[in-house]
């Protein structure tokens, strides 16, 4: 198993795991690989070198962009696993359960900055998440 360290065209570093370098390069000339925030299939492979923990672990207080890209990816599969997408309805659905003429649930859609700080001048909780491209499709 080969793992490479790759990014996209608008910068996005992610972990790729191939069975050889050929099937990495037979999955870039086919299109397969994209990346999982935007979905660009302009895909390049970044210098990595090999990992040797010589020493005992240290803690460190920067944290990489691609751990902070991981944390949200992980945010986003969670939350669309355990919402129901109500699309541009957000509004209107999140009032109808905060004043009880709907049961409540948990939802996500869409809302405008107007909408989101309307809802939140109201009292009703939202937390506006941004959802990479590659969750805007049909999820596999």
């Amino acid at each position: 198993m080969k793992v490479l360290d790759l990014q996209c065209s608008h910068h996005h570093s992610f972990e790729g795991w191939f069975a050889s370098q050929d099937d990495f390069e037979n999955q870039l000339a086919r299109g397969l690989v994209a990346c999982p925030l935007c979905a660009d299939t302009t895909i390049t492979k970044k210098l990595s070198a090999p990992r040797l923990n010589l020493s005992a672990p240290q803690e460190t207080a920067n944290v990489e962009p691609a751990q902070l890209e991981a944390a949200l990816m992980k945010a986003v599969r969670q939350v669309v696993a355990n919402t129901e997408d109500v699309g541009d309805s957000f509004p209107e659905e999140a009032r109808k359960m905060h004043y009880g003429e709907t049961a409540a649930r948990n939802i996500r859609g869409q809302a405008t900055p107007e909408q989101t700080e309307a809802l939140i001048d109201e009292g009703i909780a939202v937390v506006p998440l941004p959802m990479p491209e590659a969750f805007k499709g049909p999820l596999q």
